[in-house]
């Protein structure tokens, strides 16, 4: 008995069925063969800076892991909110990625009204190092420790001035925190950077600044300015002879900001782990850890996106507490 063939219709259909199931399979197939291409990182800060400096660390080693070249691209300016819209704008495949410090969501959406959802911009994986702030000053101060310091600056009030590499940002509230503990008036100065923060400290236009080991390290050492405290809960084995705040009285300074590798919150799942696990391998890797440290930082804790997010909820809360306190407005 023959039996009936289907119609020209029902052939057609079945065809378009099957057309539209391979659409929507591609992408799930697309994300087990992760990475198809060179992989991006976007660094939220400019070329030679610590967010470029740790993302080609990381690079390199993922790289390796990977199989695919890793390249990263700085992408300066407005506190990292361009490299979080560079990395918002990327496709929702994992082929971009992004790299930059805790601050671009604790304390940036502080500073800048249009950052006030940042948080929702982006996704920490993975704290790929991390370290503390040291409070750093020009050679000719007549002080050599913190209590010689804070005695110089009450016997000359309103006279001393501290820089921050952003106003808003922990290098300002620590200051902010530092003229309440020890009833001192330090006058603020902002800049957009370490850098020219640094120089204008090296040629005594302000005479204090709180900032990041990894770019006031190599000025400490090669004795151009000098060097009072850290906010780390130990001291650091690269400045062993500098206390630490705690030590000297000032448990309210104890600070770590941590430099994260993040995603599109919207990523999937899967790949999400995917990338985690690769970048946490890349960092175990021999050598990696002894050259973070070698650069000023230290290799960051093996703590969970759900752990990062939860210090980074306390975190922003905590920072918004001292600039309310000041009356501190976002620009």
């Amino acid at each position: 008995m023959n039996r009936p063939q289907p119609s020209r219709w029902f052939r057609a259909f079945t065809m378009a069925i099957a057309a539209t199931l391979a659409v929507l399979a591609a992408p799930a197939q697309a994300q087990g063969k992760w990475p198809e291409k060179p992989v991006r990182i976007v660094a939220a800060g400019p070329a030679g800076g610590s967010a470029d400096i740790v993302a080609r660390l990381l690079a390199d080693q993922l790289s390796k892991q990977i199989g695919q070249t890793v390249i990263v691209e700085p992408k300066p300016g407005a506190g990292g909110i361009l490299a979080v819209n560079e990395l918002s704008l990327a496709p929702r495949d994992g082929h971009t990625l992004l790299v930059g410090v805790n601050s671009l969501v604790s304390e940036i959406p502080h500073i800048v009204k249009q950052a006030a959802h940042m948080g929702t911009e982006i996704k920490p994986l993975v704290e790929v190092s991390r370290g503390g702030l040291v409070m750093v000053g020009h050679l000719a101060l007549p002080a050599t420790t913190l209590p010689e310091l804070i005695k110089h600056v009450k016997a000359n009030p309103g006279k001393v001035n501290f820089a921050s590499y952003t106003a808003g940002t922990l290098s300002h509230v620590m200051g902010l925190q530092l003229n309440m503990a020890a009833g001192i008036d330090m006058t603020h100065v902002g800049y957009k950077g370490s850098t020219p923060a640094l120089q204008d400290v090296i040629g005594g236009h302000v005479q204090l600044m709180f900032d990041g080991m990894a770019t006031s390290l190599p000025l400490v050492k090669g004795g151009k300015i000098k060097a009072f405290a850290v906010s780390t809960p130990k001291r650091s084995p690269l400045l062993p002879d500098v206390p630490t705040f705690t030590e000297l009285g000032f448990p309210q300074l104890e600070a770590i900001g941590w430099m994260g590798l993040w995603v599109k919150p919207d990523l999937p799942a899967a790949l999400q782990t995917q990338i985690r696990e690769a970048a946490l391998k890349a960092l175990a890797q021999p050598g990696a850890r002894e050259r973070l440290q070698e650069l000023g930082f230290e290799p960051g804790l093996p703590r969970t996106p759900e752990e990062l997010s939860a210090a980074l909820k306390s975190d922003y809360e905590r920072v918004g507490a001292v600039l309310k306190s000041i009356g501190f407005k976002p620009e």
